[in-house]
């Protein structure tokens, strides 16, 4: 998506000469909101993640296995629409309270990145071995991100290949080791709205928010507070899923949000928009937050129907194959980007393959990909260690 974001906006200044600024804001605005939700799709049915869907994987298959896909989509489109409604609501509070909170703890922010990662390896981990080892991979991803976010390439291009590695690529790898097997899916899903929904829901959308002052952390990150702050876990799959697709869309929107309250933009995405529009005031705000919303609506049905569609059409393609194309399509496309920047080819295939073969750990492992998440998290950590 920020690969995506950052084309557009270095196209901007020959964009700029047919379209204004606030349009290409909420071209961008709008395919980030889309992003967000439709991404899922591919992450339950094909097994390709990012930060914010590894953690919709396990029980995203769990629902697919049991025939019960469509349901499963549904869920994720409830999730991350009634977010995005939970984080407009709650913009007076934002307003109100928000940037006195963040002013007072901000020198204290490398301290919360310690805990909710210590948090989060204890929470994930079965026992003391899962422990180690999930410790291990947290540093050895934040050494490399330190490594990568220190060369004079450019974000886009260091995370790009980070991410590609650690969390496509190594998952597709693994993928091809495995029969793939699709079940028949029920046609007509039996979705009931309950409370437990509705407290995903309502967790993904403050844990979305949470994540703008947590600078570091992704969607995988702020699924596990959804999770806690919900009381459901991997068995209760439905509010699980809830919560994940509310903090992926609840976290895009609110990055937009805190170019207003506290003038940090909390995603590339954010920064682009806060770099075309230098006087971002209230009444921008309000126009980005009426299109978002008009954004997630058009995606709800596209999610639904593409979805429907991809759920009908997936049972007759070849897994392996639709694998190995998304691989050596993706590996082309780093190469490319790479050229274009005139960086070095050997380095950023050694970091390519160094963060694959990272990425794969996990599975042989057996600990969550979460953890790989230390590739931002250790570099913000030093970073505001050093500032505190």
């Amino acid at each position: 998506m920020n690969t995506a974001g950052a084309v557009v906006f270095a196209s901007s200044a020959f964009l700029l000469s047919s379209f204004s600024p606030v349009f290409l804001c909420v071209f961008l605005i709008s395919m980030a909101i889309t992003h967000a939700l439709l991404e899922f799709i591919p992450s339950m049915l094909l097994g390709v993640p990012d930060e914010g869907t590894v953690l919709s994987i396990l029980p995203g298959h769990k629902m697919i296995l049991e025939g019960r896909g469509r349901e499963a989509i549904r869920l994720v489109a409830l999730g991350g629409f009634g977010a995005i409604l939970v984080t407009i609501v709650a913009l007076p509070l934002f307003i109100m309270f928000l940037p006195p909170i963040y002013l007072f703890i901000k020198p204290y922010i490398w301290i919360l990145l310690v805990l909710v990662s210590i948090f989060m390896i204890i929470r994930l981990s079965r026992d003391a071995t899962a422990i180690f080892w999930s410790t291990t991979i947290f540093l050895l991803s934040g050494f490399m991100g330190w490594i990568m976010l220190g060369t004079p390439l450019s974000a886009n291009l260091s995370l790009m290949c980070l991410f590609t590695g650690l969390f496509g690529v190594s998952t597709l790898i693994f993928s091809l080791s495995e029969t793939p097997f699709l079940p028949h899916q029920i046609k007509f899903p039996n979705l009931q709205v309950g409370g437990g929904l509705f407290r995903g829901v309502l967790a993904g959308g403050f844990a979305g928010t949470i994540l703008g002052f947590l600078p570091g952390f992704g969607p995988a990150q702020g699924s596990i507070l959804a999770q806690e702050m919900s009381g459901g876990g991997e068995e209760n799959t439905e509010s699980f899923l809830t919560a994940i697709s509310g903090v992926n869309t609840a976290d895009t929107l609110f990055s937009l949000i805190a170019i207003y309250l506290i003038g940090n933009p909390r995603s590339g995405i954010a920064v682009y928009v806060s770099q075309l529009i230098q006087d971002f005031n209230f009444n921008h705000l309000l126009f980005f937050i009426f299109s978002s919303l008009t954004a997630v609506s058009v995606a709800l049905v596209l999610c639904l129907k593409l979805g429907d569609y991809l759920i009908d059409s997936i049972q007759s393609m070849d897994h392996n194959k639709i694998s190995m194309v998304v691989i050596i399509f993706i590996s082309i496309l780093l190469m490319v980007f790479s050229v274009i920047e005139h960086a070095s080819l050997p380095f950023i295939v050694l970091v390519y393959v160094t963060a694959t073969a990272l990425g794969l750990l996990p599975h042989y492992l057996g600990i969550s990909k979460s953890h790989l998440m230390g590739v931002l998290i250790v570099p913000a950590t030093v970073i505001y260690f050093n500032m505190a």
